[in-house]
């Protein structure tokens, strides 16, 4: 599965439905809370999570910081929730901002969504973590959303990326 390069973004239809920015926003806020199992739930069976180390890689090929299915979204979860995660010992403290949000993509069932992020974690030291974030969120038949994919394109993808132990 390819995703889009790190420069994409014409949209496609302005409007976006209320309750798939509200959609967003949760999902962002529950990583920044370290609500895993919370976060988790968000996923539909088949969601992929994939942070690319290049704006144009394809999975199947290049090297991926993350590239998870949902089975593996359920480990790394289990993982987090742990607390035997050592390289969070103390938790990162965090919060993101989404802005930029934009329509992509409409499918019968589905909405693909374009915006930037900048992410604030604190650990010893602030990190700031920027990029473009893709979402896809499919509407179940009866009414629910769920995440079908996340893609993260960091901005510094292509140099030395400090740790990746939590959630982007």
């Amino acid at each position: 599965m390819t995703e889009p390069a790190f420069s994409t973004g014409t949209a496609v239809d302005p409007a976006l439905e209320p309750d798939v920015v509200s959609f967003l926003h949760r999902e962002a806020r529950l990583a920044d809370e370290a609500r895993y199992s919370d976060w988790e739930s968000l996923w539909d069976d088949d969601g992929v999570y994939w942070v690319p180390m290049g704006p144009d890689h394809d999975p199947r090929v290049n090297l991926s910081y993350v590239y998870d299915n949902r089975k593996r979204i359920r480990s790394r979860v289990a993982q987090l929730n742990s607390g035997a995660r050592h390289s969070q010992t103390p938790p990162s403290v965090m919060r993101r901002l989404l802005t930029n949000v934009e329509v992509l993509d409409r499918g019968a069932d589905s909405v693909t969504v374009g915006s930037n992020f900048v992410l604030f974690e604190y650990r010893h030291a602030l990190t700031t973590w920027a990029g473009r974030v893709l979402h896809t969120v499919r509407r179940r038949p009866d009414g629910e959303l769920r995440l079908a994919a996340k893609t993260v394109h960091l901005v510094n993808a292509g140099g030395p990326v400090p740790t990746l132990a939590f959630l982007i």
